[in-house]
This record gives structure tokens, sequence and C-alpha cells, in this order.
């Protein structure tokens, strides 16, 4: 059954995915119609989000926020499509990397680097960050059900450069390349809402008190990890520049949470300039109610 339904939809998205992109924006603009004004999809979930990380903002403001929201994400919708096609000129042409030598110092150094990051802008184009620095890059994903589209997804993501591993199997793959004498740089998106009982400290996130990912800041303790931030910008339709800042050399001079809020701090601050192009459709604050006492 998962073969059927790979073979009969993705030969459409490898046609889609060959169209020019002013083509691929009509067909974005034609969806976010669908999407916004038809099926209302998460619309609502958007709003509340919105409201509770902005309460200053008037409902106007907000729902202009939410409707450029929408805009942006059918055209995350077909960029990521495109990338099973786009040629390497092109991604360098819309997807730069500003400062790619911040990464580059210290992985010279030997230094392995957990880079850290959010769903804002475009964070599927990422997976071109080996065109831009010299470091060896590798990425955690989250395996897709059907085998046949996480092969695919996996080839296209490769085609880079970078390698990819199951989210749950990074400290081993981290533990194997130290023992190997492999050093890299490895990226993490660390933003949505983690499950409960994997839950570790609290925190406020748009002055809301929410579970935090925790793992980024543990891992860059347990193997001593240069921890630096990564941010895309939205220049302009389908144009992006890509900023990196250090978090910390030496992880390990800092206390437990301290570069947790580090990053909160740096991600709350990248939302707030762009707000219209962070993911506001998952459910980000749907723990704040269920706040243990010991966080209180």
């Amino acid at each position: 059954m998962q073969f059927i339904s790979f073979a009969l939809t993705y030969p459409f998205i490898l046609l889609f995915s060959i169209l020019p992109m002013r083509i691929l924006y009509l067909i974005s603009d034609f969806f976010f119609i669908v999407v916004y004004y038809v099926f209302g999809y998460r619309k609502k979930i958007v709003l509340n989000n919105l409201k509770l990380a902005f309460p200053d903002k008037s409902d106007d403001e907000i729902k202009i926020i939410s409707k450029n929201f929408f805009k942006h994400f059918t055209d995350l919708v077909v960029e990521s499509v495109k990338y099973f096609s786009i040629s390497e000129k092109e991604i360098k042409k819309r997807f730069q990397f500003l400062n790619p030598e911040l990464v580059d110092t210290y992985g010279k150094k030997g230094k392995n680097i957990i880079i850290v990051g959010a769903h804002q802008a475009n964070w599927e184009w990422s997976t071109s960050m080996p065109l831009a620095l010299e470091t060896t890059i590798l990425g955690a994903y989250t395996r897709v059900t059907n085998k046949y589209y996480d092969k695919a997804i996996k080839k296209s993501r490769k085609r880079f450069g970078i390698n990819g591993y199951k989210t749950s199997e990074t400290v081993k793959n981290i533990e194997k390349n130290i023992a190997n004498n492999i050093h890299a740089a490895y990226i993490l998106l660390s933003d949505q809402c983690p499950a409960l009982s994997k839950t570790y400290y609290w925190s406020h996130f748009f002055n809301i008190k929410v579970p935090i990912h925790t793992g980024a800041e543990m891992l860059a303790k347990k193997f001593d990890c240069t921890m630096i931030n990564y941010v895309a910008k939205k220049v302009k339709r389908g144009y992006y520049e890509v900023t990196f800042e250090l978090i910390a050399e030496k992880p390990r001079d800092f206390k437990d949470y301290e570069l947790t809020e580090k990053y909160l701090k740096i991600t709350e601050k990248n939302i707030k300039q762009q707000p219209e192009f962070y993911l506001w459709s998952h459910r980000r604050f749907k723990h704040r109610n269920r706040v243990p006492k010991e966080f209180l």
C-alpha cells in the first residue's frame, strides 16, 4: 500500500518541482486562497497563538500577520517541492549564508558543533548548508511513515552534501563519529513543544510558561560541542539570508539550562523581527495551563 501511494503521487511532485519558480508561486497563490478562505486550515490555531504571543497587538494587526503567515506557508510548500530538483546554482542564489566562517572557525579547530534553529522562514532549504561551509554537516530528521517517501526525501536532502540520521539515534551517532575521529556540526530544530513525558524544563517563551526542549544543551555539554544558532530571514519572495550566532564556545562553563535560555531569547528576538514567517500553525502553547508546581 505504501508503494502504491508513493507511485501514484511522487511523479506529480517531481513534475511540479521542475516547473519555474514563477509558475510555482502562481500555484501557491491559488492554494493560499483555498487554504485560507475556503478550508481555513488551522486558522483558529494560528490566530490564538498570535494573540498569546503578542497580547499588545490589535485584532487587525493579528489578522494581518496571520494572513501573511498563510501566504508564506503555501510558498513554503511549493519551495519544499522545488527542492527535489533545484540546481546548486539556484539554491545558492536563493538561500545565502552570510557568515559561514563562524561555524568553520570552530570546525577547523576540530570542535564538534551543535547548530540550533527554529521553524522560521524556510528551514527545508537549510539542508543546502554544506554548499557554504567547509565543516561536515549532519542533520537530525523525523522518519516519514511511508518508507519510499522517506528514502526519496533523504536522497533529496543528501544532494548538496548533508547526511541525515534519525533524531532518536543522535547520541549514538555522535558517539560513533567521535570514536572514529570524525568532527562535524549537527543541526537540531529545537522550538517545537516536547512531549510532557520527555520534559525536564519549563520556561517562558513570549511570556508564556511552556515545556522546553533541552536536548541541544544536553548534547553540547555531554560531548563538549560549541553551540551556535542559525536563523533564516526572508529578504523577498523566494530569497533568504542565513546568519549564524554563537551561543557558547565552552558549554560546560554554563549552569544547567542557561544555554537553553540563551537560545529561547535569540529565537524570540528573531521571530519578533519577522513574525509572519514563523510556524504558528503548530500548537506551541498547548501545555501552558499544565505547568508542574515545581516550575510555577
